[in-house]
């Protein structure tokens, strides 16, 4: 159990042992507010519940791995969620391996062997690797809003950075936008008509896949979301029952 989750543990005995447990319910102002337990916030995040986790029982690894990379640990739990259910031992048909599903040729790009990416940490690594490699390869303007940046960098992360590249191309040269994820998704979806595919913009031929890498952008976006809501849910209420634990303790002591 982490430093954090004990702390919030204390204070929740704390406050269910002198004021009972509808206590927790309350608001500063007295007000009846919903309360999230930390093990409803686990099962929110995930498919198992286990005490001390947030998001999933990589959090600290997550955290750690993400924050050296440059990477948000949050996002890189919501990829781990939708690539392998935070189960470390997948191999897909495809050879992708382990929470992120990286492929050998990744590893090898970083001179890892195929051996060495199923070991979670380096596979973690890995992917904040890649992320932060393909955000560069990208060359986003920096007026680009951080949802768009995210989305884009996702379809890369999924179908691959060449294809997203043909079609920003195509958007940059029918005078659309190639840093809108709307855009670029809508020329994905074109990079399957073969007549598209003649021009010379196309460098990486046909793209078939855009109904799954826009349904991963979505689905990742979408969990990366509900992951920020959970952890802002959990530091109000550390920061509300703290308040409340210091405030009647010191009506206690008069």
């Amino acid at each position: 159990m982490s430093k954090k989750t004990l702390v919030f543990s204390i204070v929740l005995i704390i406050v269910a042992t002198y004021f009972g447990f509808d206590f927790l319910t309350k608001d500063l102002d007295g007000s009846t507010a919903p309360s999230i337990k930390p093990h409803t916030i686990a099962e929110m995040a995930t498919d198992d519940v286990a005490d001390g986790w947030l998001i999933s029982s990589y959090d600290e690894l997550m955290q750690r791995v993400g924050h050296e990379e440059g990477q948000d640990w949050l996002l890189m739990s919501a990829i781990a969620y939708h690539e392998s259910r935070f189960r470390e031992d997948v191999v897909s048909n495809v050879g992708a391996i382990g929470l992120m599903q990286i492929m050998p040729i990744v590893g090898r790009q970083f001179n890892v062997s195929r051996e060495a990416i199923a070991d979670p940490e380096t596979n973690v690594r890995l992917a904040g690797k890649l992320l932060r490699q393909i955000e560069k390869t990208l060359k986003l303007h920096p007026s680009t809003s951080q949802s768009d940046r995210i989305s884009i960098i996702l379809a890369c992360y999924n179908g691959g950075v060449g294809h997203v590249a043909d079609a920003r191309r195509l958007a940059k040269s029918n005078g659309e936008d190639p840093n809108s994820w709307e855009v670029v998704a809508r020329y994905l979806k074109l990079k399957a008509d073969p007549e598209i595919c003649q021009s010379d913009l196309v460098r990486h031929g046909r793209f078939t896949g855009s109904r799954q890498t826009i349904a991963y952008v979505r689905e990742v976006m979408q969990r990366y979301d509900q992951y920020r809501l959970v952890v802002d849910h959990n530091e109000a209420l550390m920061a509300q029952d703290a308040s409340r634990v210091m405030r009647n303790l010191k009506s206690l002591a008069r």
